[in-house]
């Protein structure tokens, strides 16, 4: 029995209904991604079906006794709350009161206090409510979160995570996820697919993330023109059969304007087709003329133009022995804040004219800063970087921060004039505007009317009319949909000037760079590709550790091998053991694998409920003893090295 089933649900703000008249159900541990353009209904359709937004007409047919979650496209405005009173609200009533007990418990004794905690606790026993205490303490474990932590003191990507614990804790049956994976960094991503591609529940998600949805989803569904057109299977599956589509849809139309072309001739004629007997062909022109007065166009492509503009000398940025920490905060009534971390610990870099590098790492790292420091928009305590000849960069900011809300979208590009010079040519700004899909109306829309899309569409029409040579982006994939995203990842393959990506879009990092510095707990590395190669290559010293610390005792002097004889081999056991592991760890992942293509197949969830539970509870064996495995590889393995 479906969990959701719509029908006829039509929508509309303004002319064009942004949803006419469609058909959608979801099953039972489906995993559904939601695609299209910005603008074009998606995040009203999880507002439809969660019961925030209205449909003008239609039915939605929720099955009795289903729990619905939802984590939202935009983080709220920052709130007093600390992190377990956020993830708490999501059990509702209940859990405010346990949020406020857990809170009042940290509080100094007073018979206050005490008479308080009394009411909260015999409120909670009630609702039953202690029964959901330990739902919120393994949800906030699961996903590693900060409980006793101000929300409103949390980077972006933490919020985030703070949120869709908040969705999590309740258990739902369906989970509607609007850009999970904006703000989070790649480690939380990872967690997040794993997470998604084994919850019982089933999932929408509306996501730009190709990497995310090739993982997760089973099912991908567009909404393109007012419609909704399902397509079962992965990813690839659906760019086939989406160009089939169109291809068949454009075949159509142009055979139908033809035939309506030959009856506008025929109807021209004058006295012959005004017959009698002709009145039925007059009607049914009448009726052609209105159905291509109705036809919907697709949206149009982005226009996207970059100028390199002169170019920079050979060498662009040398870094050479950076040392950098942000100065301690001071004290808050006395009490001492936690230390800074280090951010570089004699870091070195040489970025030369045309390289194309990746800055990965977890969000708060240090990622940021460290494009500031290379800029010399902030100086490092200690170290030296030096800048090349005839540098001009351009900064793509993730905060947007570069834009002025209260000015339209035309006053922020062109700054109160008409025309933009773009490439040495001088263009209108509606004219430029409408390369990036702004229709002549939407161009004096104040900023702050914009959705997330809109925004970062408007930081590029507003950073392509400045030349560059160093051009720095700063998670420019967020909120931009799949076509806009390709189209730039088209645009920047053709650039000829340096490139610095903040990204955790990993296919986006696996097109664009040739090398990476990636953040670990050792410091700031460089690794040659993107971040694929990167994922092999940090895997590498692990695999050759038993060959290294082999030559090593081969090379080593006579006089020193002979009383290291007895200490410097593994027992037998243990050494065979250590040579096994390898095949070993190969055979768990070839059949986690399997396991994920068979989740993958679209009949697999039509199966019964204890079939699919059965097998995923064999993935999580598999993955437990996957990570048993690497545990036990890495101990023999510092044991090798310690003999």
């Amino acid at each position: 029995m479906s969990l959701i089933n719509i029908r006829d649900l039509t929508l509309a703000f303004g002319a064009d209904p942004l949803l006419d008249g469609i058909n959608f159900n979801i099953e039972p541990g489906e995993k559904i991604a939601l695609l299209g353009r910005n603008g074009c209904g998606k995040s009203t359709l999880l507002k439809v079906i969660s019961g925030v937004q209205p449909a003008d007409d239609g039915a939605i047919e929720i099955s009795q006794g289903i729990k619905i979650a939802t984590l939202e496209q935009t983080l709220p405005d920052d709130t007093p709350d600390h992190v377990y009173d956020v993830v708490a609200e999501g059990l509702g009533e209940a859990g405010k009161l346990i949020a406020a007990f857990e809170a009042c418990s940290h509080e100094a004794y007073s018979e206050a206090q005490m008479q308080r905690m009394g009411d909260l606790q015999s409120r909670i026993d009630q609702l039953n409510g202690w029964t959901i205490k330990p739902q919120i303490d393994a949800t906030i474990s699961r996903l590693n979160l900060p409980a006793e932590a101000l929300f409103s003191s949390l980077s972006g990507g933490l919020r985030r995570r703070v949120l869709l614990a908040r969705a999590l804790v309740q258990e739902p049956d369906l989970l509607l996820l609007d850009e999970p994976t904006n703000h989070l960094d790649i480690e939380a991503i990872d967690w997040l697919e794993e997470f998604t591609k084994t919850y019982r529940g089933a999932v929408l998600l509306v996501t730009h993330d190709r990497s995310f949805m090739q993982a997760v989803a089973t099912r991908f569904v567009e909404i393109e023109r007012g419609r909704l057109i399902s397509f079962p299977g992965n990813y690839s599956n659906f760019l086939r059969r989406r160009a089939e589509l169109l291809a068949a849809e454009a075949d159509a139309d142009a055979k139908f304007d033809k035939r309506l072309g030959g009856e506008e001739v025929w109807i021209r004629q004058g006295i012959k087709a005004r017959r009698t007997r002709n009145e039925g062909r007059v009607r049914a022109l009448e009726q052609m003329r209105r159905e291509r007065s109705e036809r919907r166009q697709a949206v149009g492509k982005s226009k996207l133009n970059l100028s390199s503009g002169e170019k920079s000398g050979k060498l662009v940025i040398e870094a050479e022995g950076v040392n950098f920490r942000w100065p301690a905060a001071p004290a808050v009534d006395g009490v001492e804040p936690e230390q800074p971390k280090t951010i570089l610990n004699n870091f070195d870099t040489t970025i030369m004219r045309g390289d194309r590098i990746g800055i990965i790492g977890p969000n708060g790292c240090g990622k940021s800063t460290l494009i500031q420091l290379l800029l010399k928009q902030i100086q490092p305590n200690s170290g030296e970087i030096r800048h090349g000849t005839k540098l001009l960069p351009l900064y793509f900011d993730q905060l947007r921060a570069t834009l002025d809300d209260n000015k339209s979208i035309a006053d922020n590009i062109a700054e109160g004039d008409s025309f933009v010079e773009v490439n040495g040519q001088r263009k209108h700004i509606i004219g430029y505007l409408q390369d990036f899909l702004f229709a002549p109306a939407r161009a004096r829309t104040p900023v702050k009317a914009l959705s997330g899309g809109e925004r970062a569409r408007v930081l590029l029409a507003k950073l392509f009319t400045q030349p560059g040579n160093l051009l720095i982006l700063d998670e420019p994939t967020n909120d931009l949909d799949i076509e806009t995203l390709e189209l730039l990842e088209e645009l920047l393959a053709g650039y000829t000037g340096t490139l610095l990506l903040i990204s955790h879009d990993r296919t986006f990092l696996n097109n664009l760079v040739s090398s990476t510095l990636v953040f670990e707990s050792e410091g700031v590395k460089e690794y040659v590709g993107g971040y694929d190669d990167w994922l092999r290559q940090r895997r590498r010293p692990t695999i050759t550790a038993p060959v290294a610390a082999k030559q090593s005792a081969a090379n080593s002097k006579p006089a020193q091998a002979a009383p290291a004889k007895k200490t410097q081999k593994l027992a037998y056991k243990e050494q065979r053991e250590l040579d096994q592991l390898p095949d070993q760890l190969a055979q768990l992942e070839h059949a986690i694998g399997q396991i994920h293509q068979q989740m993958s197949e679209t009949e697999f969830f039509q199966q019964p409920a204890d079939q699919i539970a059965k097998v995923q509870k064999q993935l999580e064996n598999e993955e437990a003893n996957l990570e048993q495995a690497f545990e036990r590889w890495e101990s023999l393995e510092q044991k090798l090295s310690e003999l």
